[in-house]
C-alpha cells in the first residue's frame, strides 16, 4: 500500500518541505510555520479590537494614594505632589469619559512645573512613572532645535513614547510625556525676534502642535525624518504633557512684577509680608514669559507649580528616609560584597554642609557621597572585610584633598 503524502492544507507545501504537520479531527493539516503565522494574526486581531490599557475605574489610583506612593520616595514639595497627582488621575478619568448627549467634553490640562536644580522634578517624574498604568516617558528639550538644524526634532518626542508603548499607537496615544529643561528652550530676549532662534522659539513653536492636540507624523526610529521614510501618524489629542525647568534667574523677574504693584501705604505693608528667600512660590504666568516662553506655549500649559527649595533638614531627610536613599543604596552596594556598612551621623551632617555649601541640591549629596566611598569600592571588594565604618575625619580629609572645591560657587 503506497504511502499517503501529506502536505499542509494551508500552504500546500509537502512534509518534506516543512519541520512537521499537525492534524486536525477532519484530517487537514497545518504546518509549524502556517500556524505561528496564524497565531500573529490573532494576537494582532485581538491587540486592535480591545481596550489597549483595560482601564476599570476600581484600577486607578486616586490622588491621595497617588502622592503617598510619591511620599515613600520624594522628601518634601507637597504642593507639587498634589498638582501631580490631580493631573494624574483626571488623565485617567479622561481616558475613560464616554460619550454622552450633553456635548462636554474634559479637556486636558498640561502642567509646567518650576523649580531650582536639584529639588527633585526629573525624581517626581520618574517616580510616578512607576505607579502608572499608561505608556510614561522622560524627554530632555535640550536636544530639540528647529527643524533642518542639527540636533533632533520635535516629533522624537513622541518617537520616545512609541518606543515605550512598544509601537502600540493606541497605547501611546494615551499616554504622558515629562518634558524636562524646559527653559532651555526659552528665546533668548522677550521681545520677538526677525532672526531663526534655532533651538528656542523655534522649537517652542513646534511644540504648540504636540500640546495643543493634533495629528503628527512621528519617525519610528527617531532621527531626522526625510521623504523616503516611513512614518507613523499619532494623534497627541488625549496625551498629557507635564513639563519642568529650573529657569535659573527667574527669581529676578517675580520680585519685578511684585515691586511693581507697592503703591500706597497699605501695598508697602504687604510687600513686607513677601518671604524673599522663596520667590518661586509667587510664580505666575507673565513671569514664565519675560524669561521667554511664547504666550501660545504658556497658554497651553494651564497648571503651574512649583518646587520649593530644600533646606538642611529637607537634604538630612533625603539622604536616609526615603526607600531607595542614597545611603541605602550604598548599605545595599557593600552586603552584595558581604560588609557591613555604616555611616556616622556627623558624615552625613557633613555631607549635607557641603551640598549646601557648593549649591547644589539633591543631586550633589550623591556626588559627595560618591567621591567619599570611591576608595573604599575600589579596594574593599578585594580584601576579606566584614564591616566598615565612616568616620567624619576620614570623610572630612577625602573632601578636602579632592578637586570637589572646583564645584563651590562663589
Amino acid at each position: 500500500m503506497a504511502k499517503k503524502n501529506r502536505h499542509c492544507s494551508f500552504c500546500g507545501r509537502p512534509d518534506s518541505q516543512v519541520d512537521f504537520l499537525i492534524s486536525g479531527v477532519d484530517g487537514s493539516e497545518i504546518c509549524n510555520e502556517c500556524a505561528l503565522q496564524a497565531a500573529d494574526i490573532v494576537a494582532e486581531h485581538s491587540k486592535s479590537n480591545s481596550n489597549p490599557l483595560q482601564l476599570r475605574s476600581e484600577d486607578i489610583p486616586k490622588p491621595t494614594e497617588i502622592k503617598d506612593y510619591l511620599d515613600q520616595y520624594v522628601i518634601g514639595q507637597d504642593e507639587a505632589k498634589k498638582f501631580l497627582s490631580v493631573a494624574v488621575y483626571n488623565h485617567y478619568k479622561r481616558l475613560m469619559q464616554e460619550r454622552s448627549g450633553d456635548d462636554v467634553e474634559i479637556e486636558k490640562s498640561n502642567i509646567i512645573m518650576v523649580g531650582y536644580t536639584g529639588t527633585g522634578k526629573t525624581l517626581l517624574a520618574r517616580t510616578i512613572a512607576r505607579k502608572l498604568q499608561v505608556p510614561f516617558t522622560i524627554v530632555d528639550a535640550t536636544v530639540l532645535t528647529e527643524a533642518g538644524y542639527v540636533g533632533e526634532d520635535i516629533e522624537s518626542i513622541l518617537t520616545r513614547l512609541l518606543q515605550v508603548a512598544d509601537y502600540d499607537v493606541q497605547a501611546a496615544e494615551r499616554g504622558i510625556v515629562f518634558i524636562d529643561e524646559i527653559d532651555k528652550i526659552a528665546r533668548k530676549s522677550d521681545n520677538p525676534s526677525i532672526t531663526r532662534d534655532v533651538s528656542g522659539e523655534g522649537v517652542q513653536q513646534g511644540l504648540l502642535k504636540l500640546l495643543e492636540g493634533s495629528v503628527v507624523n512621528v519617525p519610528p526610529q527617531g532621527g531626522r525624518k526625510h521623504p523616503e521614510q516611513r512614518l507613523i501618524p499619532v494623534n497627541t489629542q488625549n496625551i498629557l504633557f507635564i513639563c519642568g525647568g529650573a529657569f535659573d534667574g527667574i527669581e529676578k523677574k517675580i520680585a519685578a512684577r511684585l515691586n511693581t504693584r507697592v503703591v500706597g501705604y497699605a501695598s508697602a505693608q504687604d510687600a513686607h509680608s513677601i518671604d524673599k528667600k522663596n520667590l518661586l512660590q509667587y510664580i505666575a504666568p507673565q513671569d514664565l514669559k519675560a524669561f521667554g516662553l511664547i504666550p501660545e506655549i504658556i497658554g497651553r500649559l494651564p497648571i503651574l507649580t512649583y518646587l520649593e527649595p530644600l533646606d538642611r533638614e529637607a537634604l538630612r531627610r533625603i539622604l536616609t528616609e526615603p526607600k531607595n536613599s542614597i545611603v541605602k543604596q550604598y548599605v545595599k552596594l557593600f552586603k552584595m560584597d558581604g560588609v557591613d556598612l555604616t555611616f556616622e551621623d556627623e558624615v552625613l551632617d557633613y555631607i549635607v554642609d557641603k551640598s549646601i555649601e557648593f549649591k547644589l541640591g539633591a543631586r550633589g549629596l550623591r556626588s559627595i557621597t560618591e567621591l567619599i566611598m570611591m576608595d573604599n569600592m575600589y579596594e574593599i571588594p578585594s580584601k576579606k572585610l566584614k564591616k566598615l565604618l565612616v568616620t567624619l575625619p576620614y570623610a572630612r580629609s577625602i573632601i578636602e584633598k579632592s578637586s570637589v572645591n572646583r564645584l563651590k560657587t562663589a
